[in-house]
């Protein structure tokens, strides 16, 4: 039977129930998720954690709704979402939950203010120009709307990946190796941000990693294997998390 993250308290920010995720069909198939079940409270960090090819980043695209399991459901508060029409889903998306990626993914011909613009403008939904600010302000990058990715560093890029998933104030920030490409300094910066989100703006924050440092950042982490949620760490230390993923990887 496969082991369920739970929490306890009020209605879940995100809940997934026996998620399955199958890549091709018959003998090449491959099973990416095989059973997981996991609460998110709300205004809580959780870390996901495991080996290479465990099902940790798929885990978290359908819980961002990016991508559909093969099997199970996926709720954000009281709406699911697993089977909802692309466009219905689309529109959830931008008004619910922000995305940060590893690579940042921004427009190296567009000013800083675009490219946070951007997933709004796309949407036809551009946000105002304060609110555009304030997202900037929040990440440290008051003063740099006119600067193009090309003339920051990696940590400011990041930043401004940060300020695009937050100018829609989502009820949920996914961050998928956010800190990866970046130096430990940088990377704890960013860290600091997503941390102050939680602590400061009761958003809930969902984190990919392989780096127990970042992850000591979190409430709790969730360590997946094989495609199952094999534990739970509950505000664990880096050494503490570095053990536990020996085990695994042995």
């Amino acid at each position: 039977m496969a082991e369920t993250a739970t929490h306890t308290g009020t209605q879940a920010a995100v809940r997934a129930q026996d998620l399955h995720r199958e890549y091709g069909r018959g003998t090449a198939a491959v099973r990416a998720l095989r059973g997981v079940s996991v609460e998110l409270a709300p205004g809580t960090f959780t870390a996901v954690m495991g080996p290479s090819g465990s099902g940790k980043t798929t885990l978290l695209h359908c819980l961002a709704g990016m991508d559909r399991p093969t099997r199970g459901s996926v709720r954000w508060g009281d709406t699911e979402v697993s089977r909802l029409p692309e466009r219905r889903l689309a529109e959830l998306r931008r008004g619910r939950v922000g995305f940060v990626f590893q690579a940042f993914n921004l427009m190296p011909a567009m000013t800083v203010e675009q490219n946070v613009e951007l997933p709004g403008r796309l949407a036809g939904e551009r946000p105002g120009r304060d609110r555009v600010r304030d997202a900037l302000a929040r990440v440290g990058l008051a003063g740099r709307e006119r600067s193009r990715p090309g003339q920051l560093s990696g940590g400011q890029q990041q930043r401004v990946a940060v300020a695009r998933a937050l100018v829609s104030r989502p009820e949920v920030l996914f961050a998928d190796e956010p800190t990866g490409a970046l130096d430990r300094a940088t990377g704890r910066e960013i860290l600091d941000l997503l941390r102050a989100g939680v602590d400061q703006e009761g958003q809930t924050c969902v984190m990919v990693t392989h780096d127990p440092v970042a992850a000591a950042y979190a409430d709790r982490v969730l360590l997946l294997a094989d495609g199952l949620l094999v534990d739970e760490l509950v505000r664990p230390t880096a050494a503490q998390v570095g053990e536990r993923l020996s085990r695994l990887d042995g």
